[in-house]
């Protein structure tokens, strides 16, 4: 093993790890999650299912998920056991993505198996996202040190202005918030509730609309997503004012402006492809991948101000 391989199995696993993000949204938005009946690991009671669209998506999901969990676990062992490899930032990547690989693989073959409810089926792409975050933190982190040969979170602070605790206890609550409304729009995924608010940007040609069943779900998705983006707006231009324009956290802050403007407009552009199925598709995984991102960024944005905190 050398570090260049080493960097190479962080980004294997982290582009792994995305495609079963993209291909549990491909379970849920072409409703495969039956596809295989009832039984896990196997598909119908076969290693290779017959062939219809729904099996062959649900049974393609599973063997993803199964490659990738090898990968991960690999990333995991070396990590832990090389000794190059080994420190306390990256076995807390590699471990996370570890624990939240795990986690989502019970959580999925418990959907199988026994029927949940959508509350939970919403919370397993939650996990999911997770794990991708660590794996893209542990491959960034990999691919920062084998280029600059930079050290540890602890030996190193990314501005020469420390960071206030109370910006950084508010981003971590920005990040929770965050979570919340990716978890209120996988749950409206689940429920196909989405269609309950007809037209962009006004709901059902209204301001607010009768916020009931549904419709209100959607809505409140959607107010809370124009929310999160005023919330990152307020500390992207804080950021800018406090380190400067050409600070690594200013950096940062403007990519996850980017990415929550592009979030909220491929929602509406989500909204727009409902009547139409196989666009809908299409437009789910680009709003999965979005998300994914902005969640990313914003947890390498706390890593990064964590790193620089004013004690």
């Amino acid at each position: 093993m050398t570090l260049q391989r080493y960097r190479l199995l962080t980004l294997l696993t982290c582009i792994g790890m995305f495609l079963v993000l993209i291909a549990g949204v491909l379970v849920t938005n072409t409703d495969s999650g039956r596809g295989c009946g009832t039984d896990w690991p196997l598909c119908n009671g076969k290693f290779v299912p017959a062939y219809t669209v729904e099996s062959m998506v649900e049974y393609s999901h599973r063997m993803i998920s199964g490659i990738v969990g090898l990968l991960v676990g690999a990333t995991y062992l070396v990590t832990h056991f090389w000794k190059p490899a080994r420190s306390k930032e990256r076995l807390l990547y590699a471990g996370g993505a570890l624990l939240f690989t795990v986690m989502q693989a019970v959580l999925g073959a418990m959907a199988v198996v026994w029927e949940q409810s959508s509350v939970v089926l919403a919370l397993h792409f939650g996990i999911s996202l997770f794990a991708f975050t660590c794996t893209w933190l542990l491959y960034k982190l990999v691919k920062r040190q084998t280029t600059t040969g930079e050290a540890d979170a602890g030996d190193r602070q990314t501005t020469s202005v420390g960071v206030p605790a109370a910006l950084y206890r508010s981003l971590i609550a920005i990040i929770v918030y965050c979570y919340g409304v990716v978890y209120l729009g996988a749950y409206i995924r689940h429920t196909s509730s989405g269609g309950a608010c007809e037209g962009w940007p006004l709901c059902n040609g209204q301001i607010v609309p009768e916020l009931s069943g549904t419709t209100g779900i959607a809505f409140a998705h959607r107010l809370a997503a124009f929310i999160l983006f005023i919330f990152i707006a307020i500390l992207v231009i804080y950021v800018r004012k406090t380190f400067g324009n050409s600070s690594e956290l200013t950096a940062i802050g403007n990519r996850t402006l980017v990415l929550v403007i592009l979030q909220i407009l491929s929602g509406g552009l989500l909204s727009f492809t409902l009547s139409n199925e196989n666009a809908y598709v299409f437009t789910g995984l680009l709003h999965t991948i979005i998300i994914s991102a902005l969640f990313s960024m914003l947890v390498l944005l706390a890593i990064r101000m964590k790193q620089s905190v004013r004690k």
